[in-house]
């Protein structure tokens, strides 16, 4: 079966996770670094959810889980360690139209948990469609091991870059090819940066950057001199 990999906005969106122990603590912490709205429904949780549950980072509610716990939910997570109980999970979800994920059981999934790499804003997803996760964690530390930690940082200040450029020079094959070069380049975020300073040059070479004369309505490009101004 062929998957459609997609990034999906979960902020302040309800997601039910059915279990507290091992296996869901991983998804769990995943789902609130989405910024999701998680309910968890288990007898018992592992120190780190009741935690997150005594700061009010999630609703726990500690008891069995039992038909109908599903309403209202956006996404659920069968991860208790029976796997009867996560096969009535999915079959609820199912029944309601709900994404589902059975948690270490392939064909009672909606959904896969890929194996991520991050840094800051960057996401670097490996799903093997539950073939082997192994491997997909493999990967993950072959890919994590070759990008350096601070590239987060580098991504935030080519997004700011990007903005200026795309606030300045509009859509077509010019901006596309400088944007792809500045993602090639080094990028800081001082006023005089290097990347900061050729994507001005570009816009000057364009005509969209003229000096200032006191008739002008321009507005100065973001970032750039005072002495420029963007028609």
């Amino acid at each position: 079966m062929s998957l459609f990999p997609i990034f999906l906005k979960l902020a302040a969106r309800p997601c039910t996770v059915i279990g507290a122990g091992n296996i869901a603590e991983s998804k769990i912490e995943s789902l609130l670094q989405a910024e999701a709205r998680v309910k968890v429904i288990a007898p018992e949780a592992l120190p780190r959810v009741r935690v997150w549950a005594a700061a009010g980072e999630l609703e726990w509610r500690q008891r069995e889980y039992q038909h109908g716990d599903l309403a209202g939910a956006f996404l659920v997570v069968a991860a208790t360690a029976t796997a009867a109980v996560n096969r009535a999970v999915f079959a609820e979800a199912s029944a309601a139209e709900i994404l589902c994920n059975a948690v270490d059981d392939p064909p009672f999934c909606d959904y896969y948990f890929p194996s991520v790499v991050r840094r800051g804003e960057l996401q670097i997803a490996i799903s093997t469609a539950g073939e082997s996760p192994a491997l997909a964690q493999r990967l993950r530390k072959e890919i994590s091991a070759q990008l350096p930690l601070d590239t987060g940082e580098w991504l935030m200040e080519l997004g700011r870059l990007r903005r200026e450029v795309t606030a300045v020079e509009p859509i077509g094959e010019p901006r596309k090819l400088l944007l792809h070069e500045l993602a090639q380049r080094e990028v800081c975020g001082y006023d005089a940066c290097p990347s900061r300073m050729r994507a001005r040059q570009h816009a000057r070479d364009m005509g969209l950057v003229h000096p200032i004369h006191d008739d002008d309505k321009a507005v100065v490009m973001d970032g750039a001199p005072d002495s420029e101004v963007v028609r």
